[in-house]
């Protein structure tokens, strides 16, 4: 994995760890010399990780949508900052850009840009490993609702495999860099391959 893309609350969260864990990712991410692509912003969590990037001079990149920057939000020392046209257009770029994705602890927006690339694995438009750094326990509740769609016949057990989840950066990262894909199912390659008939 060369590039990999974190998504991260704008806020810092009530406990301190939350920081210091982003920190920490920033820190492992740039040591191991893979390039972050994150939200654009200089605040919360997102704030943290870019600024521990930049002090130890790695490889970072904002992806911010137009509506979002001003004076409060983009982060003004990331050099290599690329505009959106919206929230829609950034998911576009991300997915283009990277090998993989993380998910720290955050709010509604890391979770809508955490489900749709699962989505994206599910129906094998991408193959890609997807981690959860679930610190303080943080996506204890959102594994139990995976693991509830499975006993209750919505998720198939091999689409749940793909969250990766881990308390450890380390350990989390090893994780990725070992994941194989679920084997595209006989429905899903019949559907690829059916060709829209002629009028």
């Amino acid at each position: 994995m060369k590039k990999i893309a974190v998504f991260c609350g704008a806020s810092s969260g009530f406990d301190p760890v939350y920081t210091q864990e982003a920190k920490k990712m920033g820190k492992i991410l740039t040591e191991k010399g893979i390039t972050v692509i994150f939200g654009g912003g200089k605040v919360g969590m997102m704030g943290a990780l870019a600024d521990e990037i930049l002090s130890l001079q790695g490889d970072i990149t904002g992806i911010i949508p137009h509506f979002l920057r001003h004076e409060e939000v983009e982060h003004d020392k990331v050099k290599n900052m690329l505009v959106s046209k919206g929230m829609s257009d950034r998911k576009i770029t991300i997915s283009k850009m990277v090998d993989g994705y993380i998910a720290m602890p955050g709010g509604f927006g890391t979770l809508d840009e955490v489900m749709e690339v699962l989505t994206l694995g599910q129906l094998h438009i991408e193959h890609k490993p997807i981690g959860f750094l679930n610190t303080k326990g943080f996506f204890n509740p959102l594994i139990q609702q995976f693991d509830l769609m499975v006993k209750e016949g919505f998720l198939k057990q091999e689409n749940r495999d793909m969250v990766l989840i881990d308390e450890n950066p380390e350990r989390l990262l090893k994780k990725m860099e070992n994941y194989i894909p679920p084997k595209v199912s006989k429905m899903i390659d019949t559907v690829a391959t059916i060709k829209p008939s002629k009028k």
